[in-house]
């Protein structure tokens, strides 16, 4: 078990770093499987309200900073206009 930093709660840690680098070390100590899914789940809205291509650099860059931003800072926000699904 770990100290989820997103949920501020003891939960089941991730197996191995889901991302590159020094950011995906970082996110394997402190974030939990369950805050990973949520992560998964907004970077999917993310990416369809924004209609990104992965294969854009630029918006690799923001996904990394709205990933960062959700995960560590709780300030990534829904894209502008968006109406969940009633």
């Amino acid at each position: 078990m770990i100290y989820c930093h997103k949920l501020k709660k003891e939960a089941i840690p991730l197996t191995h770093p889901p991302y590159p680098g020094e950011l995906g070390q970082k996110i394997l100590n402190n974030i939990s499987a369950e805050a990973w899914q949520q992560w998964l789940s907004h970077q999917t809205l993310l990416i369809n309200e924004h209609r990104l291509s992965l294969a854009d650099t630029e918006a690799r860059k923001f996904l990394a900073k709205e990933m960062e931003a959700f995960l560590f800072n709780d300030a990534s926000e829904l894209p502008a206009g968006f109406k969940p699904p009633e």
